[in-house]
């Protein structure tokens, strides 16, 4: 019994010392240990971190010069959105040496983006002056053009581009330049001119029809409109649809008498719609016309009257969708 006990304290004593202890944690580093290419050797975390400030920083972290037309500002490196993760690397270091690795750490920096963008946006603020787009008045007899204005500002993705650039590789002078360049307004009158390449106008009080070409005046045509309680409505429409030899449909209205609600074809003398049909809804349209002796007065049931040969020339010069001013 006794061989026994002491048998089992032998094992016990055994199973003791087989058991390996956990190293304890390094509390320095280890001899060539290295951050970001400074020599770290022997120092506890918080001598690593000042001496990796004292060494980076300088190159790193200083100001950026920002010069604009002859007017320079420093900016910090951390305004441009940089950080330098001191803490992470030593730490990073720690981890290496703990694992009996060779300590090599590589610099450990971040650039934020939207911080960045914000302080260019800011640096280009004194220097910008907003474009003015052109723009068109439309008229009745003639289309009031508005030219466009340059402005100016800074070329903000080139600055962006080049601080960064900075940011990743400094130089001796940390000096970044940017150029204050001419800003073209978006809208143009050319852009107009193709936006509006045809527009029409009727004018009720002159019996007129204008007809404008990329906002210049080309031609104008006497017309016939609304007699009284049948006026051509007023304000602005758009061709809608294109007939050559259009049949009439006749609306359900009182004045139609008995052809109200009928088809009568181009062929039947009475159809009073000639030639050529430009829709401009609601049963309103420009079209031509017999009675030659209307034109230049208030004679129509609502809608535009044409000289024939009139109508047959304005008509391929107008496309679906123009817009019709009536006034």
């Amino acid at each position: 019994m006794k061989i026994s006990r002491i048998a089992a304290i032998a094992g016990l004593s055994a199973l003791a010392i087989a058991v390996p202890v956990a190293a304890a944690a390094p509390t320095t580093l280890p001899s060539g240990a290295t951050i970001a290419g400074v020599d770290v050797s022997g120092l506890d975390s918080s001598a690593a971190t000042a001496k990796l400030q004292a060494a980076l920083a300088p190159v790193w972290e200083r100001p950026v010069t920002v010069s604009i037309e002859g007017q320079d500002q420093q900016v910090a490196s951390a305004d441009l959105g940089q950080t330098v993760d001191y803490a992470g690397m030593v730490s990073a270091a720690f981890k290496r040496a703990a694992g009996h690795h060779a300590v090599h750490v590589k610099l450990a920096r971040t650039i934020d983006g939207k911080k960045l963008s914000a302080e260019v946006t800011s640096l280009g603020k004194p220097f910008y002056k907003a474009p003015r787009n052109s723009r068109v008045v439309l008229g009745v007899t003639k289309i009031k053009r508005i030219h466009g204005r340059n402005g100016r500002g800074i070329e903000s993705s080139k600055l962006r581009q080049k601080l960064i650039d900075e940011l990743r590789h400094p130089t001796p002078t940390r000096v970044v330049h940017a150029r204050v360049s001419r800003l073209a307004p978006a809208v143009t009158l050319k852009t107009l001119a193709r936006r509006y390449s045809t527009y029409v106008t009727v004018d009720r009080d002159h019996f007129k029809l204008r007809l404008f070409k990329r906002l210049r005046l080309v031609k104008t045509y006497p017309i016939a409109v609304g007699m009284a309680g049948l006026e051509t409505p007023a304000g602005i429409r758009h061709v809608l649809e294109k007939q050559v030899n259009p049949a009439w449909h006749v609306p359900n209205s009182s004045w139609a008498g008995s052809l109200a609600g009928q088809t009568i074809p181009a062929s039947d003398p009475r159809d009073p719609i000639k030639a050529r049909w430009l829709g401009l809804g609601d049963g309103v349209g420009i079209h031509g016309t017999s009675e030659d002796w209307s034109i230049g007065t208030r004679a129509s049931h609502g809608c535009i009257r044409m000289h024939v040969s009139d109508v047959i020339a304005l008509y391929p010069r107008v496309p679906v969708g123009t817009p019709v001013l009536i006034h």
